[in-house]
């Protein structure tokens, strides 16, 4: 315990390398329009996804080795790594940019689908770090004035923050003390089959959308967890909704076995299974696919113990350019599936941009049994070159901080600057990858060459491309989803998180030989046999398959038997808790 910060909430992302400010200070690159790089301006966003990154919903190729499922993980696991507030200072909103002017014009040309009037988007910067960027001037001398960084909101650790909380008094909101068991709050007013839903946050009325067809009495407000965008999309909702099931479905289980346990001892332990099996879930059947084998075995390799000296805090290009990744694999439909894995007249598809915090739809149309089946049978969206985005999210993104459709692109493209990341050849030499000078050298990175040329139109030199467009842009590595960049940052990300973390459930004194070994048991496939009205699943859930050949019954899914956490009096006594 030397570094009790790292990792911690609410302390700056990791740089990895010095920040690209275009001032050194805190102006992010682009925004003085005499400012020159390499010799030319940088291409306003929205141009970079109209010209580059764009595709309509139609042009969508399927992805024909994983199911939906997988980005719905991804986008659950980013939210128990990091978020990042922004300043929410409105009363500077489109005016010439000074140190904390949060709005940040994005230009909107004319005849852009967007615009409908407004010259802008709106861009709220992120909060900087105490001390850090223009504040530092009232901190002290001007010669030693800090760069601008940004803060991470949650635990870094993968410690299912996204179930539990990442301070004490949101943890102490999410549990049911009155319970003897240790359970978590579930919803009081709505249940699927007499399985929990989330609970519905204090604030009433919540900014959540509503069913147009029903009256003010019948509000479903947004749901409350772990992390604060459980309500973003439906399929987010569903994945939270599970692991709350599952750690009062485990709570229960242990306390019937140590009926001496105290609930506090239970939820503790149920709390450390669950965060083991966010660990394994995602080490094991999810990052491998991702970043290939061989990525894998360079980056990360077997698990070698807990490492004093490693840092496992989120780094700023992986939170705001890597891990993003996974926004160009999310399809623009939303299908919910009967019984028989077959489409259900009742239940239409929906398109991406009708599920973005509409929590009535998983309460009123069906539950997570539906939708979950839907995410398990049809593939996600395959990251194709010229297929980055599709419209749902370049033209239809809605926030709930902003009346008007939004454009992901353009916001993950401005979050990047805003940051002061540096540009994609300066991370490719951080990753040991060769510099790209020449159209020629993009061209052995970019297979689609007229991409591979937009992009050198747009952006007039390697140096200037930023690095999420950069990375996403790359050939995928054989058996991956992402190019080598992206491999090297999210794999060494993987380390620091598994290294650093003194509760990484491999570690010899979190939990006993005999444990691990049931833990290695359990996979997503099962919790959703445990936790749904589903009774068969792909035994891998993230491997996409067809119903019914590639399914098996839930009685044939392993899991996790219990029994191995049962103790007597004696040894709960002596017993020493290990908690986050």
């Amino acid at each position: 315990q030397e570094h009790p910060r790292w990792g911690a909430s609410n302390t700056a992302l990791a740089r990895w390398l010095p920040p690209a400010y275009e001032d050194g200070i805190s102006q992010p690159k682009g925004w003085n329009p005499n400012f020159f790089f390499n010799g030319s301006q940088l291409p306003l966003v929205r141009e970079v996804t109209r010209k580059i990154i764009h595709a309509s919903n139609e042009a969508v190729t399927e992805d024909n080795l994983y199911s939906d499922i997988i980005m719905v993980w991804g986008q659950y696991i980013s939210h128990d790594i990091s978020f990042t507030p922004q300043s929410t200072n409105r009363a500077s909103s489109y005016v010439i940019f000074t140190a904390e002017i949060v709005y940040f014009i994005t230009q909107v040309f004319a005849n852009d689908t967007l615009s409908t009037g407004r010259e802008c988007m709106p861009f709220y910067r992120s909060s900087p770090a105490c001390g850090t960027g223009d504040h530092s001037i009232l901190f002290g001398n001007l010669s030693t004035l800090k760069p601008r960084e940004q803060i991470n909101g949650l635990t870094s650790f993968l410690d299912a923050s996204t179930v539990y909380g990442s301070t004490p008094a949101v943890e102490n909101k999410l549990r049911n003390f009155t319970s003897k068991e240790g359970l978590l709050r579930t919803n009081v007013r709505y249940y699927e089959n007499d399985r929990e839903y989330l609970p519905f946050v204090d604030q009433v009325p919540s900014p959540c959308a509503q069913d147009p067809n029903s009256d003010e009495a019948e509000r479903i407000e947004c749901f409350m967890a772990g992390d604060s965008r459980s309500s973003e999309v439906i399929s987010l909702t569903a994945m939270h909704t599970l692991w709350l099931r599952e750690h009062n479905r485990l709570a229960k289980a242990l306390k019937k076995l140590n009926r001496h346990w105290s609930s506090e001892t239970v939820y503790q332990e149920a709390r450390k299974i669950v965060g083991a099996l966010h660990q394994i879930i995602t080490l094991r059947d999810y990052i491998p696919k991702i970043i290939g084998p061989e990525a894998f075995n360079q980056y990360l390799g077997l698990y070698k113990g807990y490492d004093h000296r490693i840092n496992p805090t989120a780094s700023n290009v992986f939170s705001t350019a890597a891990f993003r990744f996974g926004h160009a694999t999310i399809h623009p439909i939303i299908k919910r599936l009967n019984a028989q894995y077959q489409d259900d007249p009742d239940l239409p598809n929906l398109h991406m941009h009708e599920v973005f915090f509409s929590p009535w739809r998983l309460i009123k149309e069906g539950g997570l049994d539906p939708l979950l089946r839907g995410i398990l049978a049809k593939s996600a969206k395959l990251l194709m070159q010229d297929q980055i985005m599709n419209e749902e999210l370049t033209e239809r993104l809605v926030v709930l901080s902003n009346n008007g459709s939004l454009d992901l692109a353009s916001l993950n493209l401005q979050r990047g600057r805003d940051h002061g990341l540096p540009g994609y050849n300066d991370w490719r030499e951080f990753c040991g990858l060769p510099r790209l000078e020449t159209q020629t050298d993009l061209n052995t990175v970019i297979a689609n060459r007229k991409v591979a040329e937009k992009i050198m139109e747009l952006y007039s030199n390697p140096n200037n491309i930023d690095v999420w467009l950069g990375g996403l842009a790359e050939n995928f590595l054989p058996g991956a989803r992402t190019g080598p960049l992206f491999a090297c940052i999210i794999g060494k990300q993987m380390k620091a998180l598994r290294e650093g973390d003194r509760f990484w459930w491999e570690n010899s004194h979190v939990l006993t030989e005999t444990q691990r070994h049931e833990l290695r048991k359990h996979s997503l496939s099962r919790i959703i046999c445990d936790n749904t009205g589903l009774s068969e699943v792909p035994p891998d859930a993230f491997q996409l398959g067809k119903f019914p050949q590639d399914f098996e019954s839930c009685d044939n899914i392993p899991g996790i038997n219990l029994e191995v956490w049962q103790e007597s009096n004696q040894q709960g006594n002596l017993r020493i808790m290990y908690l986050y």
